[in-house]
């Protein structure tokens, strides 16, 4: 299955307590179980503050659904405790003062159509939402332009680490010891493909038997 991408109502105070936990980690209260249990890894989460009227944030479910009573977030039910988790690593995430507001991008949403014009807030009630993925990335790009910035893979470090292939005929003729001395960037490995032993006999007896037919 694909990844899914969701919107996440929460309360500025939530919003905060995730933030300082580095937002590695994200609950559910018990009222979206069915939803929360089918996040999974490379889901997408959007955070929409209830009481700010703004988006803040986007993160990356990086785990399977897990069940955990600790409690972290704040409800106004006490047995409340936001079991159904999932961790996470952010993406893009905004300073209070430069959320997006949801009533200038809210209506524009393709989500939003199931309700009236006029009564769209509607469809950002209760806390788990399925969303479409196109007013996903519409939004963070939005946050993006509103002072975020999405992490991008450390294509450097990833090069250098890529391995490096020495071709079979150069390394054929090195020693061990020869080969490890080749100028091979750090991190680097270095793969060579020696002929066997039977290859090389099978390779001289058929040269024999053609020198024998010419004679």
């Amino acid at each position: 299955m694909g990844k899914t991408y969701w919107m996440l109502v929460t309360t500025q105070e939530n919003l905060d307590i995730t933030r300082a936990r580095g937002f590695g980690l994200q609950g559910v209260d018990t009222r979206n179980r069915r939803k929360a249990v089918r996040m999974g890894p490379e889901d997408r989460v959007l955070y929409y503050v209830s009481d700010k009227k703004g988006f803040a944030a986007t993160a990356t479910v990086t785990s399977e659904s897990f069940e955990d009573h600790e409690p972290i977030w704040k409800h106004h039910r006490e047995h409340e405790t936001f079991p159904h988790r999932v961790e996470i690593e952010p993406n893009v995430v905004l300073d209070e003062k430069d959320y997006v507001d949801g009533y200038q991008v809210g209506p524009s949403l393709e989500y939003v159509r199931k309700w009236p014009p006029d009564r769209w807030p509607l469809a950002f009630l209760g806390m788990l939402h399925i969303i479409p993925q196109r007013d996903f990335n519409y939004i963070e790009d939005e946050l993006r332009r509103a002072g975020g910035s999405l992490k991008q893979p450390d294509v450097a470090k990833a090069e250098a680490t890529e391995p490096q292939i020495v071709d079979s005929q150069i390394t054929e003729s090195l020693s061990e010891e020869s080969l490890s001395e080749l100028p091979v960037p750090p991190g680097s490995l270095v793969v060579a493909k020696k002929r066997s032993t039977v290859t090389s006999k099978s390779r001289k007896s058929s040269h024999r038997r053609r020198m024998k037919k010419r004679r």
